[in-house]
């Protein structure tokens, strides 16, 4: 199976939660957020049953091992709510679960009325089945404010399966993804947009093999774009694209999330952009050298990420980069201290102005790439 490259936006169209609308009409689009979702079922508060690859986790009284007990001080640092005693821990460290739930209509209207307001068009919600996905929900958060939500579908990590997952075959698997994008979810009548986030391991459980098989074949059926979760490995992206070749799916209408917290390299990414998928570096805004998912992990700040941008278009992969924020904490809303989803819009547009990107390059990575990648096939 193949899927030929998406077509010019101004003549097709993004299927968004309210119904599809045209693709040139998106305007700033972040095409890697979470509105409604929740995280916290990793955070296992008697015992550090927690972040996949990682062996050890800071509490700030030093490391503990996986399997250990928490004591009772590090029990209420997990589930405490969110206040100013406690923020920078959680930013750092990430491990609480009311961080990781964002379950509030009220928050996420009040928070995209502000990137509206900011000159914000369109989020892709790239929340999965097993992380709280809302259909309904997101219909309502897109009415409110005006901004055109395009919902996700298909699965997140082993972590987040549903139960007996591990037992559905792939063909079935591929038919439900197929039936959120063309038909809805469930009886809600809300259709999927995107095929993803599609999340993975390192290295890859099998079933999330299944899984990213199956949302390959879907790509290939529907032509929806397929982004993709990848492994905390610098090898695990290149390893991902191949196996969505190796299913059918194919590169030109897959993008691989994350490539701010897992390639370090522009040797890397380069070869990873010769494939032809589109990179998303997605983190703008996080910028602490303190990364609780994955220690060891060389997190470059905003203006190394905007180097990036400008080097990939050098190379000639201008046209196939994205950019977001992937707010999926609390501590990233405006509500509770974070940027909110307006930190490309104001905070980092400006910068890549003032480090040499026209207004057509800036154009091109916040509003005709996201809607040339999202438009249907």
């Amino acid at each position: 199976m193949s899927v030929p490259a998406a077509p010019d936006p101004s003549s097709v169209r993004v299927r968004t939660v309210l119904g599809d609308v045209p693709a040139d009409t998106l305007g700033h689009t972040q095409p890697h957020e979470h509105v409604l979702s929740d995280m916290s079922s990793i955070i296992q508060p008697w015992g550090l049953q927690t972040l996949a690859g990682q062996d050890q986790v800071s509490t700030g009284t030093g490391a503990m091992s996986v399997g250990s007990e928490f004591p009772a001080s590090v029990r209420q640092r997990v589930t405490e709510p969110i206040a100013l005693g406690n923020y920078d821990w959680i930013r750092r460290n990430v491990l609480n679960q009311d961080n990781m739930r964002l379950l509030s209509e009220e928050d996420a209207v009040a928070e995209l009325a502000l990137y509206r307001a900011a000159g914000g068009g369109a989020v892709v919600d790239s929340t999965p089945v097993g992380m709280g996905r809302d259909p309904l929900g997101l219909a309502r958060v897109a009415r409110a404010t005006g901004v055109q939500i395009v919902m996700g579908s298909g699965y997140y990590v082993h972590d987040y399966h549903p139960r007996g997952l591990d037992q559905v075959a792939r063909e079935a698997i591929r038919d439900e993804i197929v039936r959120d994008v063309r038909d809805g979810v469930g009886d809600t009548g809300v259709r999927a947009g995107l095929i993803g986030e599609i999340g993975l391991s390192w290295p890859v459980h099998p079933t999330e093999a299944t899984v990213l098989a199956a949302a390959a074949e879907a790509q290939a059926i529907t032509g929806a774009a397929l982004q993709i979760h990848p492994g905390r490995a610098p090898q695990a992206p290149l390893d991902a694209i191949r196996q969505v070749q190796a299913a059918g799916g194919a590169p030109e209408r897959t993008i691989m999330s994350h490539i701010d917290r897992t390639l370090w390299e522009l040797d890397d990414m380069v070869e990873l952009a010769r494939t032809g998928c589109w990179l998303e570096l997605d983190l703008f805004g996080q910028e602490s050298s303190y990364y609780g998912l994955n220690p060891d992990a060389r997190r470059p700040n905003d203006r190394t990420r905007i180097e990036w941008l400008i080097a990939l278009a050098e190379a000639g992969f201008g046209d196939r980069l994205l950019i977001a924020q992937d707010i999926c904490q609390k501590v990233y809303l405006r509500r509770y201290g974070g940027p909110g989803y307006t930190h490309i819009l104001e905070q980092a547009v400006p910068l890549m102005r003032r480090m040499g990107m026209d207004a057509a390059a800036v154009r091109r990575v916040t509003v005709e790439n996201p809607a040339a990648i999202l438009a249907l096939a």
